[in-house]
C-alpha cells in the first residue's frame, strides 16, 4: 500500500510511521532521509541539495520533487511506502501524481493546542540527542538524561513562539492539502491526540490493517 502521512509538527507522525513500517513491511520515506541520503551519496542532486543547505537556503520544489522521484524508482518502493514530508503543497502533490499512485492518505488529527502542550514539555539530551517530556515522559531525576546523564535541555524549535510558527507555516502551505486529497475521495482521518497505542489501533481500523 502506497500512503501519504498528513499531520501538523507534533502530530506524532514519525512514531505512528514506524510502527507502521513493522506492521505493513514497507519502507518510510521522509524528506530529511532522502536529502541526507543523496548527499551521502553524492549524486548530482544530493550535491546540489547541500549547496542550497549550506546557504541556508530551503531546498526548492523542483529538486525536491526530483528527489522523491529518484528515491520512489528503487526497488523496496514497489510494493508500498510510506511518504512523510512530501508532499507539503498542492504543486508538490500534482508533481507526485505525475509519477506514482498513492493508494490512501491519512491525515493524523490534532488541535494546535495539543501540539504545543507536546513540543513544549519536550526535553532533550544535549549529549545523547534522548527526549524526554515534562507530563509524558519524564526523565528520572528533573534536568538530567536517564541514560547518560546529560544535561536536558529545551531546543530553540521546541519553544512556543517558534511552535506557533510552525504550525501557521504548516496550515497554510500544507493543510489545503487535506481538502484536495478528501475531493479525491483517499483520505483517512485518525485522531492523534490519544496514547500512541490507541492511535495505532484506530489507524489499522480505518486502512485494515
Amino acid at each position: 500500500m502506497k500512503l501519504i502521512f498528513l499531520g501538523p509538527p507534533g502530530a506524532g507522525k514519525g512514531t505512528l510511521a514506524a510502527k507502521a513500517v513493522e506492521m505493513m513491511k514497507v519502507p518510510h520515506i521522509s524528506t530529511g532521509n532522502i536529502f541526507r541520503a543523496a548527499i551521502a551519496a553524492q549524486s548530482p542532486l544530493g550535491i546540489k541539495v547541500k549547496e542550497i543547505l549550506d546557504s541556508g537556503r530551503l531546498v526548492d520544489d523542483e529538486t525536491t520533487i526530483g528527489l522523491v522521484k529518484e528515491r520512489l524508482a528503487e526497488e523496496d518502493t514497489q510494493q508500498g511506502y510510506i511518504l512523510d514530508g512530501f508532499p507539503r503543497t498542492i504543486a508538490q502533490a500534482e508533481a507526485l501524481a505525475g509519477f506514482s499512485v498513492v493508494d490512501r492518505v491519512v491525515n493524523f488529527d490534532i488541535p494546535d493546542t495539543s501540539v504545543v502542550e507536546r513540543l513544549g514539555g519536550r526535553r532533550t539530551c544535549r549529549a545523547c540527542g534522548t527526549n524526554f517530556h515534562i507530563l509524558f515522559g519524564k526523565p528520572k531525576k528533573e534536568g538530567i538524561c536517564d541514560h547518560c546523564g546529560g544535561e536536558l535541555y529545551t531546543r530553540d524549535d521546541d519553544r512556543e513562539e517558534a511552535i506557533k510558527k510552525r504550525l501557521e507555516v504548516y496550515r497554510e502551505q500544507t493543510a489545503p492539502l487535506i481538502d484536495y486529497y478528501r475531493k479525491k475521495g483517499i483520505l483517512e482521518d485518525v485522531d492523534a491526540k490519544p496514547a500512541v497505542e490507541t492511535v495505532v489501533d484506530n489507524f489499522k481500523k480505518c486502512l485494515e490493517v
